[in-house]
């Protein structure tokens, strides 16, 4: 992995984990995932058309699909990730989908799509996982709580963290091959992705727009927040993706860790602090390895 590519993901880790947590704050579903969706379309508009005009006529059938395709995975994925922030914690839904994430794209690149990984490479996948375990909770998410209640929460968090980590890895796969092998602007991959969402999201958002428009009111904040910079974290990950094996830097996105452990367990009061520490560690010295290996 180029020097280049590894601060591409460290830049794109810190911004990943700051919207995250203000996803997770606003407490949206489908309707706050239209709102930014719309949001990102029109924010960055000029940009898109910019980059667009000349390169999305010669667009074909192959390239349109890779843009559905995207946009489906996305909002799949980012409607799960908002329901499990809803029903669990950040510190459980957010690890163990970040964590998932990345093992499955690793094992994508590497079996299907030819990709080798040095045995130090390996280590830092190793490293990665485990450091999300630990921040998820360690070996207490294998054991049952004492509260029902805190139990039951635990365990949505698994389910929902597990089903949006596929999901990403999903998506991960979809958009690297647009990137890597079609030459695709890892720009217009993304924004091209939310004329997909906003189609696939309207139709929640018409069925009660009087409710529509209370939580737009409520959360208009938020989804302006993440309409402007998650489009910045994922695009800076494509471009990484140019210059690195997808299955390095899939698990080095994980770097968002470290600062969701940092910033969003203190700001949400979640999580036992010394696992989140541990992990942490892990998953730094694991982006280490992946960057030499």
């Amino acid at each position: 992995m180029t020097l280049h590519a590894f601060a591409l993901i460290i830049l794109a880790g810190l911004i990943h984990a700051c919207w995250n947590i203000a996803a997770k704050k606003a407490g949206g579903d489908a309707r706050f995932a239209f709102f930014t969706s719309v949001l990102m379309m029109l924010f960055w508009a000029p940009l898109g058309w910019w980059l667009g005009r000349d390169a999305v006529p010669l667009w074909g059938a192959v390239e349109w699909g890779f843009i559905v395709a995207s946009g489906v995975l996305h909002v799949v994925y980012y409607v799960t990730l908002l329901r499990g922030y809803r029903k669990a914690d950040l510190t459980v839904v957010y690890p163990l989908a970040r964590g998932t994430g990345p093992l499955l794209s690793s094992l994508v690149a590497i079996t299907l799509l030819g990709e080798r990984i040095s045995a130090l490479g390996a280590l830092g996948i190793i490293g990665v996982v485990g450091g999300v375990f630990l921040i998820a909770g360690g070996p207490a998410l294998l054991r049952a709580a004492h509260d029902p209640a805190a139990r039951q929460r635990v365990h949505k968090g698994l389910v929902y963290g597990v089903v949006t980590g596929a999901f990403i890895a999903s998506y991960t796969v979809v958009d690297g091959y647009a990137v890597k092998v079609l030459l695709m602007s890892p720009i217009l991959v993304d924004y091209m992705g939310n004329f997909v969402r906003v189609a696939l999201l309207a139709p929640v958002v018409l069925r009660d727009l009087p409710t529509a428009a209370v939580l737009w009111g409520a959360q208009w904040r938020f989804a302006l927040l993440v309409a402007v910079v998650s489009p910045i974290a994922y695009v800076l990950v494509l471009f990484a993706m140019r210059e690195a094996p997808l299955s390095h830097v899939a698990p080095a996105r994980e770097v968002s860790m470290l600062f969701a452990a940092l910033i969003g367990g203190h700001l949400l009061g979640e999580g036992d602090r010394l696992a989140r520490l541990c992990g942490a560690a892990c998953i730094a010295l694991g982006v280490t390895a992946l960057a030499l290996g």
